[in-house]
């Protein structure tokens, strides 16, 4: 028989902590480090609620005033190259540094339940210990731009509480790559030696994201392999156009069990951003991102409310069943509920 008062207690705590999921009382404790404060506020931007919803614009907008930087590392590669063991060994030479990091990781959720795996915590179990560091997984959902809007507030409100340094771990490879590399300055590719195309699914685009792209797993008798697929790696960058940063791709074998290369890489992050910060691309990146994002975000909210809006919902459907019925060609159809859109907001 369950103990009722421990029931009751739980009941109680539960709804202390979400009576507490507003801007004046979470602002204070965020800027002092509070990681529950920090955990709490983006639960509340993830929140479908539109009360929260309010609370939530309300406290990014306090948290956008402070102003406080950080260097946002994107981080990605196919299931199995080994991300969150390198986030864990990364992770320690970043703290060893001086810093305090924030780990954002974005993990994937089923379409059909929604449901996620979320182990992010147990898969770095020494770092999630840690006084500075900070781990966070957000569930897709099937959702990318959502995840874009949560992703972008929760980098907020990691700086806002001290986190100087952030990564923004990804799925895997696709959509969710452009995505991450959109709102991070530095965007890391950990890639397997000796996998073939069809397992490592890196496409040209993708490698030309990348500011490095590092060799994993390069240990257990697999180091000649890893420095034969970091050479080859090393020669198909320079191959690529020059970046806006002016900064040249580089390659790393690296090994998270053994150490090997990982100060290396972190010596390469330190120069990229000293880079970065004198020639002014830092700020002039930032400034493009939040364009981009100003647009996708407006685009999506005007979306939003044309499905939300019940004759506009069947409007589209009618033109849905028109152009399947090749009555209509889908520009034509896009142009009819662009205007029926403006005729509905007069």
């Amino acid at each position: 028989m369950p103990d009722k008062n421990k029931i009751d207690s739980w009941i109680s705590s539960r709804k202390k902590r979400l009576d507490s999921l507003n801007a004046e009382e979470l602002y204070p404790q965020i800027l002092n480090g509070d990681k529950q404060a920090l955990s709490s506020a983006i639960t509340l931007i993830e929140s479908q609620s539109s009360e929260n919803h309010v609370e939530a614009r309300s406290l990014i907008e306090k948290c956008i005033s402070i102003n406080r930087k950080s260097w946002r590392i994107g981080i990605t590669g196919v299931p199995g190259v080994g991300k969150s063991t390198f986030i864990e060994a990364f992770g320690k030479i970043v703290l060893e540094s001086g810093h305090k990091l924030a780990v954002l990781a974005i993990d994937p959720s089923s379409n059909v339940s929604g449901g996620s795996i979320l182990g992010d915590k147990t898969r770095m179990d020494w770092l999630s210990k840690q006084d500075n560091a900070f781990i966070r997984p957000t569930a897709t959902g099937g959702n990318l731009g959502g995840v874009a809007r949560n992703s972008r507030d929760a980098l907020l409100l990691c700086e806002a509480a001290g986190y100087d340094v952030i990564f923004v771990e990804t799925v895997g490879v696709g959509q969710s790559e452009t995505m991450v590399h959109d709102m991070v300055d530095y965007f890391l590719l950990l890639m397997l030696a000796g996998a073939g195309d069809e397992l490592q699914g890196m496409k040209r685009g993708i490698m030309e994201l990348a500011d490095t792209l590092l060799i994993t797993k390069a240990d257990s008798g697999n180091e000649k392999k890893s420095e034969m697929a970091r050479r080859e790696y090393a020669n198909a960058v320079h191959l690529f156009p020059p970046k806006s940063s002016q900064w040249v791709t580089n390659v790393i074998a690296t090994s998270s069990v053994s150490g090997l290369g990982l100060k290396e890489a972190w010596k390469n992050v330190e120069n990229y951003f000293n880079q970065i910060m004198l020639n002014g691309y830092y700020e002039a990146n930032r400034l493009s991102q939040n364009s981009k994002f100003l647009k996708s975000n407006l685009s999506g909210l005007v979306l939003s409310e044309i499905e939300n809006n019940s004759k506009l919902k069947q409007y589209i459907q009618k033109l849905e069943m028109d152009i399947k019925e090749g009555h209509i060609s889908i520009t034509s159809a896009v142009e009819k509920l662009y205007k029926a859109y403006k005729d509905s907001i007069k």
